[in-house]
């Protein structure tokens, strides 16, 4: 077989990408960096690529997993390139920001993993985040919330729902209790898949045992998922832990003033699910919309600890990529179609209509009926010595 007849071709889940789908991703970048602009978050652009130690201090073994490493020529040292943004925009606020007060800080931009996260999806996904450090409150996990929901929204997202669970439930549960780290990850997937028979398996693991109200409480955390009476109800099934009380405090603070902001979007819990808890110290929530999840946030104070500067974080990351391919596909854009030429007033009046943030597209010879990425629905052309703007008739 040729050489060339397989070198364009990409590995596994990296994919190119086309003028139509290149131009809506990048209007949502710009979109989602406005929205994120207007509500005060300054734009940074930690590199692609670290030392290895200082990328996945602190982050634990999923995402050491899912980081491509290489050696760098220079030094000789482990290098890797970024599997997720959050952790480095914790170094730069504890390290090169350094603020005592709020810093809200957003970013945008390629992130690789060693293995897609689920079926079909890209291993380099275009990442955007918003991050508020430096306020406890919940009124930071709340901004953060209605930030993604009003992006998704400008996006053209139509039916929105947001799915709240917080860590603390669980910890709450197992305070005092002595688990290695393996089983606690088996136990809070066996959470999230609701295999009650999986739970009770590795419950009885645990050296020393667990409390009985405990145990009970673990396994109450399979069945609470769905509305607002899924509170009620984990009020009257769960223990009455100080850190049990405020998490459910909490989500329903939250969810009542989301719907308050936001009366169509719909509000759900469930309190087993807990994606993400090496990274989450508290409430953490998914927004779905055209059935697939399109955002994930939630509070993680402890993000900043491994850098010396343990701040309050709370924030939300999502896929341009992922958002792009459940959106309808943007309609060409409006152009002005216009002859070649070298002729001074042609030329003025080509840079005019482009300095008015016009799109211009100069037909080459030869190539007048080809058709491309804008609608040219005018033409510039010459009438009575003066270069105009017309209409062009459109054949249906």
């Amino acid at each position: 077989m040729p050489a060339w007849s397989s070198s364009w071709q990409l590995p596994d889940q990296i994919a190119d990408v086309l003028p139509s789908e290149a131009r809506h991703i990048e209007e949502l970048r710009r979109l989602f960096l406005d929205t994120a602009r207007s509500y005060g978050y300054e734009l940074v652009m930690p590199p692609l690529l670290e030392h290895l130690e200082s990328l996945l201090t602190g982050t634990g073994e999923a995402l050491d997993l899912q980081t491509f490493k290489l050696v760098d020529q220079l030094s000789g040292r482990t290098l890797g390139l970024r599997a997720d943004t959050t952790p480095q925009v914790a170094r730069i606020d504890a390290h090169l920001l350094n603020r005592s007060g709020v810093a809200r800080l957003c970013y945008c931009g390629p992130v690789l993993h060693t293995r897609a996260d689920r079926p079909l999806a890209t291993r380099e996904p275009l990442q955007f985040g918003a991050e508020i450090y430096g306020h406890a409150g919940l009124e930071a996990d709340l901004e953060a919330q209605l930030l993604a929901i009003e992006g998704l929204r400008a996006a053209g997202v139509g039916a929105l729902s947001v799915d709240m669970a917080d860590v603390r439930i669980v910890s709450s549960l197992l305070d005092g209790v002595t688990v290695p780290g393996k089983t606690l990850a088996l136990i809070h997937a066996a959470l999230a898949s609701k295999d009650a028979s999986e739970l009770d398996s590795l419950l009885a693991s645990i050296d020393g045992g667990i409390s009985q109200a405990s145990r009970a409480g673990l396994n109450a955390l399979l069945q609470l998922y769905g509305d607002e009476k899924v509170l009620v109800e984990a009020e009257k099934s769960l223990p009455s832990l100080p850190g049990v009380r405020e998490a459910l405090q909490n989500l329903k603070w939250l969810a009542a003033r989301v719907q308050r902001q936001d009366g169509s979007v719909q509000v759900s819990f469930d309190l087993a699910d807990l994606r993400g808890y090496a990274y989450y110290s508290g409430t953490r929530f998914a927004i779905y919309g055209q059935g697939a999840e399109l955002a994930r946030g939630g509070r993680y104070d402890e993000v900043g600890a491994v850098f010396g500067r343990n701040r309050p974080a709370a924030g939300f990351s999502l896929d341009l990529k992922e958002l792009v391919s459940v959106l309808a596909p943007r309609p060409l854009k409006a152009a002005i179609r216009a002859p070649w030429g070298a002729s001074a007033p042609l030329q003025s009046a080509i840079a005019q209509l482009r300095a008015q943030g016009e799109t211009v597209v100069c037909v080459l010879p030869g190539h007048e009926h080809e058709v491309n990425e804008f609608d040219c629905d005018r033409e510039l052309a010459e009438s009575t010595g003066q270069w105009v703007v017309r209409s062009l008739d459109k054949v249906t």
